[in-house]
């Protein structure tokens, strides 16, 4: 190909709500908290905005805090008059909403396209923990329906056979996964948005309790209340954005492997290995040319198979790669999550990653912004779900 639709639309404006534990405040609220900040972001007006777009969208899936409100939704509390829009869980991953929202705009549908994914999980559970969002009974249909009954309910047991598969395979060990939660924590501590921000220490992190073997307490993600937006608007808008825009260089949406969770060919590697691979595909920048990556860590290990996945290692190489922490530490060879990403920023379901990412760009993160960070790359989603990005400063 000659011609990438990425480059007809860059990120214009990002913006986010208040985040944190138990807000107590209402998806909607959230949403549009975050929406008008991206909006004026990005130097725009409601009456700009042409489109809608959001993941997962309105029933696709039991909510639980999880879904976050529909399109509707959004449009009616903002009296947008949308002329594309959609809401959908059946694409690669999170950022699936942001793809097809570009989709939208190089094809003429939209000029302007709000992108939004809000999570209000912290208050659904309530004081009741991660058991509270779960249905005990489960749908006997579905890939839980089967697992449930082996004890497996959780994303947390399923990530985990893929982790002892990681450490069996290839001698991977707790004090090497370690490194990543403990440097997202330190960099976290730098984020006034983030939820964890005291030190964590390796031996904080291998007395915590177990959640699923191998993976610990320290291993999860922390769930908040909290929404994040961004405008998806058409590249010749760029010299005309309040602040400056951050460019799409690539995408990456191929699956690779069988959508499940437990029955992939290569259990270590996961989704993210197809969508990587694509985005690579797709530009003629390398993985050496990244300067910052926000890659996602709903668990640790999903950032370790990233790693890999984007080519920053080979596989199974993951947990050499980052013993010790100092390449992935913001003054080393890849910074990673440098905003303390989910394990210590709170979970976002990946969109404070891709807003982390764009401040960085920007140039605009304050005490962890990376010297001369112009090239981003972003991996979203675990399992057989998966989306990449890769962002830079300016057009390459």
């Amino acid at each position: 190909m000659t011609r990438h639709f990425e480059h007809d639309s860059v990120i214009s404006g990002a913006g986010r709500s208040a985040s944190g534990r138990r807000l107590g405040r209402s998806p909607a609220d959230l949403t549009v908290e975050a929406a008008l900040a991206a909006i004026r972001d990005a130097g725009l007006t409601r009456d700009d905005i042409d489109g809608i777009s959001t993941y997962p969208g309105g029933d696709a899936v039991p909510s639980h805090g999880y879904g976050g409100p529909p399109s509707y939704i959004v449009q009616d509390a903002l009296r947008l008059r949308p002329t594309w829009f959609q809401g959908a869980a059946e694409l690669p991953g999170q950022l699936g909403a942001l793809v097809a929202a570009m989709t939208a705009v190089s094809a003429g549908l939209a000029r302007h396209v709000l992108v939004y994914r809000t999570v209000t999980e912290s208050s659904a559970q309530g004081t009741g923990g991660r058991r509270a969002v779960f249905d005990p009974d489960g749908d006997a249909v579905s890939m839980a329906g089967w697992l449930t009954p082996f004890g497996a309910p959780s994303a947390a047991n399923w990530l985990a056979l893929l982790a002892a598969r990681h450490f069996h395979e290839f001698g991977t060990t707790r004090e090497q996964l370690a490194r990543i939660p403990l440097t997202c924590r330190r960099h976290a501590a730098l984020n006034p948005h983030a939820i964890y921000r005291q030190p964590l220490s390796l031996e904080e992190y291998l007395d915590a309790r177990m959640v699923s073997t191998p993976l610990c307490l320290y291993d999860c993600d922390v769930p908040i209340d909290g929404s994040v937006a961004f405008v998806i608007s058409a590249a010749e808008y760029a010299p005309d954005t309040a602040t400056p825009p951050v460019y799409i260089e690539a995408v990456g949406t191929a699956v690779g492997q069988r959508f499940s969770w437990d029955q992939q060919e290569n259990l270590t590697a996961m989704a993210a290995t197809g969508a990587a691979g694509h985005m690579w595909s797709r530009t003629t920048l390398t993985p050496a040319d990244v300067d910052v990556a926000q890659l996602y860590d709903g668990f640790s290990i999903l950032t370790l198979a990233w790693l890999e996945a984007m080519g920053f290692c080979e596989p199974g190489e993951g947990g050499a790669y980052i013993e010790g922490g100092s390449r992935i530490a913001l003054n080393g060879e890849l910074p990673l999550n440098t905003g303390g990403g989910q394990l210590s920023g709170g979970r976002l379901h990946g969109f404070g990653l891709i807003e982390e990412a764009v401040l960085q760009l920007r140039g605009a993160a304050g005490d962890r912004q990376v010297s001369g960070a112009r090239v981003a790359a972003v991996g979203n989603g675990g399992g057989p779900i998966a989306g990449a990005m890769l962002l830079t400063s300016q057009r390459i």
